[in-house]
């Protein structure tokens, strides 16, 4: 015993190895897309970046002061000082303001920095491409810098809002890492109090989180979107090894198992536990790996990180956390009672076949919910709501939109931008535009004609001969950002108001009619709110391709693990219900899938089954060469209830740090996860149990 835990002391220094070399040669700082969702090679992105080549443009800010009048003289100060602050930003541009322009007279201007409230204006910012988060902070660094008695202060932007996001992930890598890390400890420590045990769970789980960040990370994976989570993932996907193969070590301590070298309780546990935790891992390696044929390369970079890790997971479990289980003291050992302890092993306590059909029935009901399932939530749902910076972002979408929508059009009859036909078509579509109520704020050709009319003797010229002038490095070449150079096609920069609650598929084609009923044609659609849409198409399509396909191949898994179709299609009746439930509850909540969480439904699933897995695995053992596990489900269930309500408990202790986060996507991606373990803990001992039949005895003879 003393060689041993000498063994496991010095098995601690590995997770001090592995934290070093983590945070030597991993950057943890998450990294997010420009567009969010989409990199720069995903097809959906195409469309945007050709828009983008064709009518360059900067990104942009927008800055929000509001206060008593705008015609105060004080407010005119305040709008001044934050003018001049931003001018001084290296990665500014341009920006204007009612202090740099006059508004009112001018088509453009009066679109884009007067609100509908007569105590606010915007001022808009143009930004460098490169090094956006820098300019970001700059920006934020002069607001608060530069604020006023009676002046608020809101800013959005696409550059903004990324960079929230990548705050927002960071935080919660560095806040819930550690305390899932003190939750399980506590957790583990309660549930085993062995000080080997707690530190063989947790020193395994770093080990396996790390060297799972550092194989993503040769691959090129880096933390993003999606992969902030993971390390957290992939402790408790191994948590889920170690309390099975744990409780199986304490079973053979006690005398309840009879397997393995006689003497050696964690050769035993390692020879009965390893069958169904490889199933249960090879379940969970095609959860994630589902979401390799998604288009979206976040979701592929999540399914090849958590595929890597629900390998490593388990190879941490059987390879290093025995080192320090060998130093625990055995169950049988404890001198708790003066002689072996022995766990109940009638099946009196099972459930009759209506637990079954009363779990199969609440299931139905709650999958009800699946009709309310939304997998294309605003933008403003990745924020909390009642937060400052929510409602400063509702306030800015309300007055003119906060997500760009990129409409490239042209004349049906084949007319130039150019044109008078052209040019009252396109107010024809500009009114429309402005008109529907999902539409914040639009520019396009037509209001830069009229803005570039209200210039002195400018009334004498021709469209062609402004566009000309407004093409000049004199006006920035400002008409190359709204009309291609043969005079052919015009972009309609449209800023779309999240706060509608409408799917945006409708909206989009509604956008289309306008057009059409205009004389013109959409030729390219491209910005952040149609790469939302896309995503919101691709989600639902993953749910029911991902889910479906899982579902498929688990029901083979479960022939190969029970050995016997009948008790493959019990388990495959009882896996239905973790879905179901699972995205049914989202739905009665009317609880946005986003991205983040949407993979949570493949890995709740796929986690979901592990204690089923053990379950059956177990009773095929207990009932014996060609008999049907059915009949021993019965005592197999009623050894392993207490690990199965351990794991239950423990994962959804630890997923349940996650409801702290002022993230929401990430509290739902823990809801989820929780959902889904919680169900499959009761498909389990209630749905399954109500299967069982017979009393075999679970003792060696």
């Amino acid at each position: 015993m003393h060689l041993r835990r000498q063994a496991g002391w010095l098995a601690l220094a590995v997770p001090l190895a592995v934290g070093f070399v983590v945070l030597r040669w991993v950057d943890l700082s998450p990294r997010v897309e420009r567009d969010f969702f989409f990199a720069p090679d995903d097809p959906q992105i195409k469309a945007s970046i050709e828009i983008e080549r064709a009518f360059p443009q900067s990104p942009q800010l927008i800055v929000r002061v509001e206060g008593a009048d705008t015609g105060d003289v004080a407010y005119r100060a305040a709008v001044s000082r934050l003018t001049a602050a931003f001018q001084a930003i290296p990665g500014v541009r341009g920006v204007n303001s009612i202090t740099t322009e006059d508004a009112q007279p001018s088509p453009l201007w009066r679109r884009v920095l007067l609100t509908p409230s007569p105590g606010a204006s915007n001022i808009l910012l143009r930004i460098d491409s490169t090094e956006q988060a820098r300019t970001v902070r700059a920006v934020e660094a002069a607001i608060r810098d530069n604020g006023s008695a009676g002046v608020t202060i809101n800013a959005s932007g696409v550059p903004l809002v990324i960079e929230l996001i990548r705050r927002n992930l960071l935080s919660d890598l560095i806040v819930f890492s550690t305390a899932a890390f003190l939750v399980f400890g506590l957790l583990v420590g309660f549930v085993y109090r062995d000080v080997w045990i707690v530190a063989g769970t947790l020193s395994s789980a770093v080990v396996a989180a790390g060297v799972t960040l550092l194989l993503s990370n040769a691959l090129g994976i880096s933390i993003g979107l999606l992969t902030a989570n993971i390390a957290t993932i992939v402790f408790v996907l191994t948590l889920s090894h170690i309390v099975f193969l744990t409780a199986n070590w304490r079973g053979i301590g006690k005398g309840l198992l009879a397997t393995g070298p006689v003497g050696d309780p964690v050769r035993g546990a390692v020879t009965v536990t390893f069958t169904p935790s490889f199933w249960s891992m090879f379940t969970t390696f095609l959860g994630f790996g589902s979401l390799l044929i998604a288009s979206a390369r976040p979701l592929r970079e999540l399914g090849t990180a958590g595929a890597i890790g629900a390998v490593v997971a388990m190879a941490t479990a059987y390879l290093f956390y025995p080192l320090f289980l060998r130093g625990a003291t055995p169950a049988v050992q404890r001198g708790d009672g003066g002689g072996e302890v022995e766990e109940p092993t009638h099946t009196a306590w099972l459930p009759g076949r209506a637990g079954g059909f009363a779990v199969l029935a609440a299931a139905v009901v709650i999958g009800a919910g699946l009709a309310h399932v939304n997998t294309d939530p605003p933008l403003l749902s990745y924020f909390a709501a009642g937060s400052e910076l929510r409602d400063g972002l509702e306030l800015i979408d309300r007055d003119g939109g906060s997500s760009t929508l990129n409409i490239v059009v042209a004349d049906t009859s084949g007319a130039r931008v150019d044109s008078r036909a052209m040019y009252e078509r396109m107010w024809q579509f500009q009114d429309l535009l402005e008109a529907d109520r999902a539409v914040g704020s639009a520019l396009s050709p037509a209001v830069l004609l009229a803005h570039a009319k209200t210039a002195p003797f400018a009334g004498f010229l021709s469209f062609g001969a402004l566009l000309r002038i407004l093409d000049s490095p004199a006006f920035d070449r400002v008409a190359a950002s709204f009309v291609s150079p043969d005079r052919k096609t015009g972009l309609f920069f449209v800023r779309m108001r999240e706060s509608v609650v409408e799917p945006r598929s409708e909206v989009i084609e509604r956008l289309r009619g306008y057009a059409a009923s205009s004389g013109l044609r959409v030729v390219q659609l491209g910005g952040v709110y149609d790469l939302e849409r896309q995503l919101g198409e691709l989600i639902r399509a993953s749910l029911v391709r991902g889910l479906g396909g899982l579902m498929l191949l688990f029901l083979i898994i479960s022939f190969v693990v029970s050995r016997n179709v009948r008790a493959a299609g019990q388990m495959f009746l009882f896996l239905v219900p973790i879905p179901l439930v699972v995205l049914g509850v989202m739905g009665w909540l009317r609880s946005p899938i986003d991205m983040i969480a949407a993979p949570a439904a493949n890995v709740a699933l796929a986690m979901g089954v592990d204690s089923m897995i053990h379950v059956v695995v177990r009773a095929r053992k207990l009932a014996g060469p060609g008999r049907s596990p059915f009949a021993a489900l019965g005592p197999a269930v009623t050894q392993l209830r207490g690990a199965v309500i351990g794991a239950a408990l423990i994962i959804s202790a630890g997923f349940g740090v996650f409801g702290l986060s002022t993230f929401p996507p990430t509290r739902r991606f823990g809801l989820l996860v929780i959902l889904g373990t919680l169900t499959a803990a009761v498909v389990t001992l209630i749905g399954l149990a109500s299967r069982a039949r017979g009393s075999v005895s679970d003792r060696p003879t």
